[in-house]
């Protein structure tokens, strides 16, 4: 069964008499599969640190446990952000090593006294460990399916089929099942036979912060903006090439450049190139504020996540968004962006916005109407809440 068009299967998760913020007193609960906080690299990261600063609003920050990678946090390794505690382990997050990675903070955390009674899994690569442990541990197991992992164009072969097997075998040994796409839940309930429940991303986060003084990035006036992960799927190079060869206009590109195999082979390509402005990934909020409020445009060219966290954030700034045309993207805005699917497609439609003021205005209103009614924090907080048992 499709989603609606409108993706209103959104509205429906968020508003359901299932959101009792009904509190457990004493219950504890730990999130699995991330890099770790501070908040510095996806969508994830975002939310671990968003469900966490929701926690301390409410008092029970105390009661959640978020595991970390050592690797990734370097010498300095806190103990505790915004009241929740964290924990490392000396292994990377991602990669091969993901598997591991869950698996042992799952184990760990289960093995500790005082350890969680509810985990929340972010991601399905461990979902073999994982599965292995549940009926050992009896701990409430609840899954976010994190897109179609296996589908990314980053993998090979081998790593597909372990995706696939991964994401059946955690999403047969959860609790409760979570996708943050109305398209995203239609796809796994046709795969695994299970509805899971649409709980999508926050955006109002992206503003809450005054802006900050960007200029040292020296960008123009005017430009489109994209912010996304160097990764295959994302067409980064279609929109790097359209502004650069077809339209010549000036295209700001945040990413982590120096992170992946890709990214550096694009920034090799294209560093220097005119018109392009290759901005490495930005962290703080403020900065992303600004970075974002001085452009006309957004083009998103993610294409095999669910509900993307840049494309939530920026929606909120009321400008036109140009969207590769998928149903995850088109239920993410409600229908409300325009759609593109390669070079072609991508420079007639920035052209006709930025011959039209008022049609791009119409465009950006609507796409504020939509993050305004479904991407509030403290909706997406209480949901995860009720499903933890917190």
């Amino acid at each position: 069964m499709s989603p609606p068009p409108d993706g209103s299967g959104y509205d429906a998760a968020l508003s359901a008499p299932a959101l009792s913020r009904r509190r457990f007193r004493g219950r504890r609960a730990a999130i699995l599969g991330t890099v770790g906080l501070p908040a510095r690299y996806g969508g994830f990261e975002t939310l671990a640190d968003q469900l966490v600063r929701a926690a301390a609003a409410r008092g029970i920050a105390d009661r959640l446990t978020v595991w970390c990678s050592g690797p990734s946090a370097g010498p300095l390794r806190p103990a505790t952000h915004h009241g929740a505690r964290l924990r490392y382990l000396p292994l990377s997050a991602n990669g091969a090593a993901s598997i591991a990675y869950d698996g042992l903070s799952a184990l760990a955390e289960v093995a500790a006294p005082g350890g969680a009674d509810s985990l929340l899994l972010l991601g399905v690569s461990g979902g073999g460990p994982l599965a292995a442990l549940r009926p050992l541990t009896g701990r409430r197991l609840v899954v976010n399916v994190d897109g179609r992992e296996a589908a990314r164009a980053k993998w090979g072969g081998t790593a597909r089929r372990v995706l696939a097997w991964s994401e059946a075998r955690a999403i047969a040994a959860a609790d409760a099942v979570v996708a943050d796409n109305a398209a995203l839940a239609a796809e796994v309930e046709a795969r695994h036979g299970r509805r899971p429940r649409v709980i999508a991303y926050g955006g109002d986060h992206a503003r809450a912060v005054p802006p900050a003084c960007i200029g040292d990035l020296r960008l123009p006036a005017r430009y489109a903006l994209a912010v996304a992960r160097a990764e295959p799927e994302n067409n980064l190079e279609t929109i790097l090439a359209t502004f650069a060869r077809r339209l010549r206009q000036p295209l700001v590109m945040v990413s982590n450049w120096s992170g992946t195999r890709h990214g550096r082979a694009l920034r090799a390509r294209w560093h220097g190139a005119p018109h392009l402005h290759l901005v490495e990934a930005e962290y703080d909020p403020a900065r992303l504020r600004a970075i974002r409020e001085g452009a006309w445009l957004y083009v998103h060219g993610h294409s095999a996540g669910g509900t993307n966290p840049a494309l939530v954030e920026m929606m909120g700034f009321g400008v036109p968004i140009l969207a590769w045309d998928c149903a995850y993207n088109r239920a993410t805005t409600g229908g409300a962006a325009a759609p593109f699917t390669g070079e072609a497609s991508l420079a007639a439609g920035v052209a006709r916005l930025a011959a039209a003021p008022r049609e791009a205005a119409r465009m950006g209103a609507a796409l504020a109407t939509v993050a305004a009614r479904r991407y509030r924090w403290d909706d997406v907080a209480e949901a995860y809440f009720d499903l933890l048992d917190l």
